[in-house]
């Protein structure tokens, strides 16, 4: 088991009446409910923070574009004649 840390954070009520609330019907009303609660949501959180690297990471390799070699054309259909 991880040793815990001690996070001090401020909320507004509206945030902090809803998560309780919710995080007690989830987690039930016992001792360190909240803790594991704001654990879970973090986890969550930094999970899809992840995926949203790789997505900016991608797009700045499509902006930054691609070299395919030296032949160019000026048009697709140049590649494709009919």
């Amino acid at each position: 088991m991880s040793m815990s840390k001690t996070i001090t954070v401020s909320l507004d009520e509206e945030t902090e009446r809803e998560f309780r609330e919710k995080a007690g019907i989830r987690y039930g009303r016992r001792k360190g409910y909240l803790g594991e609660a704001i654990s879970d949501a973090m986890k969550v959180w930094m999970k899809k923070a992840e995926g949203d690297d790789a997505d900016m990471r991608a797009l700045r390799l499509l902006k930054k574009g691609f070299y395919l070699g030296k032949i160019l054309y000026k048009s697709r259909d140049e590649l494709h004649e009919r």
